[in-house]
C-alpha cells in the first residue's frame, strides 16, 4: 500500500520543518518545497537527521506559478499543507505590499493549482493575529474576527476567506485552517528549531539570543498593559505540539472526515502566560540570569490573547501535552546548538 503524500510548502521553516518530522514520524511521505528566503537549507539536513532518511525537497518560490505547476506535475499528492509566508508583523507595517504580494499570491497560487490538478486537501497555516484585539478571552473559533492590527494579520484574514470561497466554489476541493498561538521551542534533538535572520520578531528567540550573549538587553515592550504583571498575556505553543495538530488534521481531511467543506481549529495550549513569566521560567529552568528592560509598547501588539482549545481537542483528537519548562529547556538546547555549528 502506497503512503499518503503530503506537500509542504515552506518546509525549511520553522514550523514546517518540525512538521515534516511528524508526518513522516506518523507514517506519511513529505515533498517540501521552499525558496530559502527565509530559512535555511540546513533545515531539510536536520530533518533528515532525526528521521535517519532523505526527503524530497525542490528550491521552489510558491510565487511563482509555472515552477510550481511543474511541481504538480511530477509529484503525486491530495494534500498540501501552505507554510510559506513571510511572517513580520512590525515589517509588514513598514512594508506591506511586500506582504500582500508575497503572502496572498503565493497562496492564490496553490489554490488555483490544486483545483486544476484536482487534488482535494488543503491545510493552511493560519494565525491567532485574525482575531486582533478580542472582546472576550479566551477566543473560540466562533469568536468574531476582528480588523487587523497589521498587514500581516491581514494576509491571514484574506487567506483565510479566499479558501472558504473557494471551498464553497469548487466541489473538489476542502480546507482547513489551524489559528496558531505563539509557537515556541524546539526538536528535542536540538537538531532543528528557530532560526530567525537578523533580529528576531519573537520574544523567545529574543530570550535565547540574550542569554546567550548576542544581545546585550532584552527588550519588554511595554508594562502597562491591563494585565496582572502589566506585561502582554499570550499562549505559547510547543511548535512539536503544533506539528502534531497538523498531523491530526491531515488524518482528518485523508480518511473523509471533515463535517463542513471548511474547518478551523484553534492550536494553542489555553493558558496565558506574561512575557515577565515566561522569561523568569526560562531563567528558572536554564538557571540563567537575563538582562531586561522595559520599553514602549510595540505598534500592533494585542495586550492579551490565548485559545480555547476545545474544538481541537475534542474533534482532532489533539492537545498539547509538552510542559512550558520542557520547551524553554529545548529553545536553549537549538540555541546552544546553534552556536556551536557557527
Amino acid at each position: 500500500m502506497n503512503k499518503e503524500t503530503v506537500l509542504i510548502s515552506g518546509g525549511a521553516g520553522y514550523i514546517g520543518s518540525h512538521t515534516a518530522v511528524a508526518l513522516v514520524e506518523a507514517g506519511f511521505d513529505v515533498v517540501i518545497i521552499d525558496n530559502l528566503s527565509n530559512s535555511e537549507r540546513g533545515a531539510i539536513d536536520g530533518v533528515e537527521r532525526i528521521l535517519g532518511q532523505k526527503v524530497a525537497f525542490e528550491l521552489v518560490d510558491t510565487c511563482d506559478k509555472d515552477a510550481l505547476r511543474g511541481v504538480f506535475e511530477r509529484h503525486q499528492f491530495n494534500t498540501v499543507i501552505h507554510f510559506a509566508a513571510y511572517k513580520a508583523v512590525g515589517e509588514s507595517m513598514d512594508e506591506p505590499l511586500k506582504y500582500y504580494q508575497n503572502n496572498l499570491v503565493s497562496f492564490m497560487n496553490i489554490v488555483e493549482m490544486m483545483h486544476d490538478f484536482n487534488r482535494p486537501n488543503i491545510l493552511f497555516s493560519s494565525s491567532a493575529t485574525v482575531y486582533g484585539e478580542a472582546d472576550t478571552l479566551p477566543v473560540t473559533e466562533q469568536t468574531p474576527r476582528q480588523p487587523a492590527t497589521s498587514p500581516y494579520g491581514n494576509t491571514k484574514q484574506i487567506a483565510e476567506d479566499i479558501l472558504h470561497d473557494c471551498c464553497r466554489a469548487y466541489a473538489g476541493l476542502y480546507g482547513i485552517a489551524l489559528r496558531y498561538f505563539n509557537p515556541i521551542g524546539a526538536h528535542p534533538s536540538a537538531l532543528i528549531g528557530e532560526l530567525p535572520r537578523g533580529v528576531p520578531n519573537n520574544l523567545l528567540p529574543f530570550v535565547t539570543q540574550t542569554a546567550a550573549g548576542i544581545r546585550e538587553c532584552l527588550s519588554v515592550f511595554g508594562d502597562d498593559y491591563d494585565t496582572p504583571d502589566g506585561t502582554c498575556l499570550r499562549d505559547y505553543i510547543d511548535v512539536v505540539d503544533l506539528a502534531k495538530a497538523h498531523v491530526a488534521a491531515v488524518r482528518r481531511m485523508t480518511a473523509g472526515k471533515m463535517a463542513e467543506k471548511y474547518e478551523i481549529f484553534n492550536v494553542g495550549t489555553g493558558r496565558p502566560v506574561s512575557v515577565l513569566e515566561l522569561i523568569s521560567r526560562f531563567e528558572a529552568v536554564n538557571d540563567i540570569k537575563l538582562p531586561y528592560k522595559i520599553v514602549a509598547r510595540r505598534p500592533g501588539d494585542v495586550p492579551a490573547v490565548w485559545a480555547d482549545t476545545s474544538l481541537a481537542n475534542e474533534v482532532l483528537g489533539w492537545k498539547a501535552e509538552r510542559s512550558l519548562d520542557d520547551t524553554l529547556r529545548s529553545a536553549w538546547a537549538w540555541e546552544k546548538h546553534i552556536r556551536h555549528m557557527s
